[in-house]
């Protein structure tokens, strides 16, 4: 919950910052060299490869986007930012989070449907792993950065105007 004059969190925020910290530290684990877990998410070849270009855009640019996304959460529960800052950061979690979460369903229907015969493209491992923790993952996330922002709005419109 937002409060004036308080530090406390809403529950989504935190469970959203804790999703962008813990997502943004398997990233960085990946990018420093970890290999647990990655070829179940970007594929053997990359794993494997790691081509310069995956690790700087992929792993480490990941991660600052999610640090980004901590940044815009804190921004949505701090009463004493400019209205504008918190609505504008309130408005960028929404669309990001309807496209983690259509990102996250979307591809659910589509491997678990094998539309297209999408999986002859995609490893078994890849495919179990999308459907049971990847996918589930974006959507989760999706939904809490929407949660963090239809508090954060609500919030601000019910403090009433300010700067």
């Amino acid at each position: 919950m937002v409060h004036h004059g308080s530090s406390r969190w809403g529950l989504a925020a935190a469970a959203a910052a804790i999703w962008c910290g813990s997502f943004a530290c398997l990233h960085l684990f990946w990018a420093l060299g970890g290999s647990f877990g990655l070829a179940s998410s970007a594929g053997r070849g990359l794993a494997a490869g790691r081509p310069a270009s995956f690790v700087i855009f992929g792993l480490y640019g990941a991660a600052l986007l999610l640090v980004i996304g901590i940044a815009l959460i804190a921004v949505t529960q701090r009463p004493q930012a400019v209205r504008r800052l918190r609505r504008a950061a309130s408005a960028l979690l929404a669309v990001v989070g309807v496209g983690l979460v259509l990102r996250g369903l979307a591809l659910e229907v589509l491997l678990a449907t094998n539309a297209d015969g999408l999986r002859k493209n995609v490893s078994p491992l890849e495919t179990h792993w999308s459907l049971i923790l990847w996918n589930p993952w974006f959507a989760v996330g999706g939904a809490l950065f929407i949660a963090t922002a239809i508090r954060a709005s609500r919030s601000a419109f019910l403090s009433g105007p300010s700067q």
